[in-house]
């Protein structure tokens, strides 16, 4: 039953998923809320733009599944909140996820979960709170058919601005994507590799579980879709963007962009007529 919902998610016609994540109120920083304080007209802008998904917490998602309708973006929902992002970072540092995320996930008809797998210096107990959620969400996620999207998050300390921002490590990367397969999961949420043409080993140690790659931090557009370009051919099965999107001066056009780029192969000048120039 679990694959019936990723019927939802995946283009039929390419077979790969375009996710826009909006779910960065839940993590409790400030910075995180630039270009999505109306949630309302943020979701709408979302919805006509029309991604494969939304990534959306338990409290905004109802935005999109109150959208009348059948052809909207299906739901992907967040069921963990973290404090690894804030600057400076709080103490003690957590990972708890939302004890009825998967009943939750079927009243507002969701076509996947997503929940996080963070690797700190320093905190092995905030992985072990990340596990134990897993394997909690991944037991009512089989009972109910819902899939579970696993976003293994290898970090590393910020010296600058103090918290934590991604490490590219080609071999961590590697390896906490094999645990993410170890521990079930339906689809994985990964970070593109320092070195983007490593990526081809991120997606074998996924092992057949569709990997679908996590945007990051804004850069520019025609960088955006380079990178994109370049981890589907490796065989990543879609992209899960958030900042460079809703931070984009044009949403709307940067979303056609990165369809025409996932589910067409268009090249990159083309991609980029569709969003007149770079951002």
């Amino acid at each position: 039953m679990t694959k019936y919902r990723l019927n939802r998610l995946f283009n039929p016609r390419s077979g790969r998923a375009l996710d826009v994540a909006v779910d960065h109120g839940a993590f409790h920083e400030h910075a995180f809320l630039a270009g999505i304080e109306d949630m309302p007209a943020t979701v709408a802008t979302l919805i006509d733009a029309g991604p494969d998904a939304i990534q959306l917490t338990l409290g905004q998602a109802p935005l999109l599944q109150s959208a009348p309708g059948k052809d909207k973006p299906g739901l992907v929902l967040r069921t963990d909140i973290a404090n690894v992002y804030n600057s400076p970072l709080e103490s003690p540092l957590h990972s708890v996820h939302v004890p009825d995320a998967i009943e939750v996930a079927v009243r507002l008809d969701a076509v996947a979960v997503c929940v996080n797998l963070l690797d700190l210096p320093g905190h092995p107990e905030v992985r072990e709170q990340c596990i134990r959620s897993i394997l909690a969400l991944r037991t009512d996620a089989e009972r109910y058919g819902m899939p579970l999207m696993i976003e293994p998050l290898v970090m590393q300390t910020n010296s600058d601005k103090g918290g934590y921002t991604v490490d590219g490590d080609t071999r961590k990367i590697v390896t906490l994507v094999r645990q993410a397969r170890e521990l079930g999961a339906d689809l994985i949420k990964a970070d593109p590799t320092d070195d983007i043409g490593d990526y081809h080993l991120v997606v074998q140690a996924a092992a057949g579980t569709p990997v679908l790659v996590r945007g990051g931090g804004r850069v520019d557009d025609r960088t955006l879709l380079e990178r994109t370009q370049a981890v589907l051919a490796q065989g990543a099965r879609g992209i899960v963007y958030g900042r460079n999107v809703i931070q984009h001066p044009h949403p709307a056009g940067i979303t056609a962009a990165l369809m025409a780029v996932v589910h067409d192969d268009a090249t990159v000048d083309d991609a980029l007529a569709l969003i007149g120039g770079e951002g």
